[in-house]
């Protein structure tokens, strides 16, 4: 096991769960929030989507990333943001035509997809290294694509985090860190149980984490229910965890939770293995972040 474990939040993603918890994160100023409380209560790193906020759909808007960084860059909170690079990467087939793009569709340009990364330069950003079904659409990133995006990132002065969510895309991930697109060690966010991706169990993790590169940094974290016996198994593993909203709605069964209380709820399992909880200054020196805000 690891010394320290850094924690990092993911305050609201992009699933459709507007409605279906009674306080998650929509406005600029509520994803903000929820990242600070998340550092209040523990959190190192706060991963960040952003929504639209008169209908809560996701979105990929500038503007309404430069805010919320804005606003917890204004705060007296020193949290390491993290900034999703997921929204593009959607395909529909039309009904028609598959050739076409249907209504479920959100393909962009690598360019367009890591632009609020460009310009607001956080330290960490996602890089979705997954090419799979997605519930009933297909999460599609070519590998000249991802290429693009990494050195987008890298000129942003941000460090990629390879999200993988099977043992391919740990393949793919590992020949742009051998390739020299991704600077090493490089870090890994192992995603467990979405739909169609690794199922969320012990063996998967365990397999997930035999491939990765020696050196290499990793967190992992499973949806729903399991999401705190994933975040055991990866402080058992000697990994990171994550924990928040964009994965899991409950504190407990049948208990909505805040992203506060899955933190600090997170902060108690770690201790109680063994391992002490990471700050922002030390996830910084750990990850090799180039350390401002």
């Amino acid at each position: 096991m690891l010394d320290k474990v850094i924690i990092t939040c993911a305050v609201t993603g992009s699933g459709d769960t507007v409605g279906k918890h009674p306080a998650i994160p929509v406005t600029p100023e509520q994803i903000a929030r929820a990242a600070i409380e998340a550092g209040e209560a523990g959190a190192a790193i706060a991963h960040i989507h952003v929504r639209d906020p008169r209908t809560g759909k996701p979105s990929r808007d500038v503007a309404l990333f430069r805010e919320v960084v804005e606003r917890i860059r204004a705060s007296n909170s020193d949290i390491v943001l993290n900034l999703s690079c997921g929204a593009g990467g959607r395909y529909d087939p039309h009904p028609e035509d598959p050739r076409l793009h249907g209504p479920g569709s959100t393909m962009a340009q690598p360019a367009d997809r890591v632009r609020h990364v460009t310009e607001l330069k956080p330290e960490i950003c996602s890089l979705d290294v997954a090419t799979m079904n997605m519930g009933e659409v297909a999460f599609v990133h070519v590998p000249r694509h991802l290429r693009e995006m990494a050195r987008l990132m890298r000129d942003a002065g941000a460090k990629p985090e390879l999200e993988v969510f099977d043992t391919g895309h740990v393949r793919l991930a590992r020949h742009l860190v051998d390739t020299g697109f991704v600077d090493a060690p490089p870090l890994f966010q192992v995603v467990l149980g979405v739909a169609w991706g690794a199922p969320q169990t012990p063996e998967s993790m365990m397999h997930m984490r035999s491939l990765l590169p020696a050196g290499a940094h990793w967190a992992a974290f499973g949806i729903s229910r399991m999401e705190f016996p994933m975040a055991a198994q990866a402080v058992l593993l000697g990994g990171h965890v994550r924990v928040g909203l964009e994965d899991n709605l409950y504190v407990e069964k049948g208990v909505f939770g805040s992203n506060a209380h899955l933190v600090e709820k997170a902060v108690r399992l770690v201790r109680e293995i063994g391992p002490e909880v990471a700050t922002p200054a030390e996830a910084r020196a750990l990850l090799g972040l180039r350390g401002t805000q």
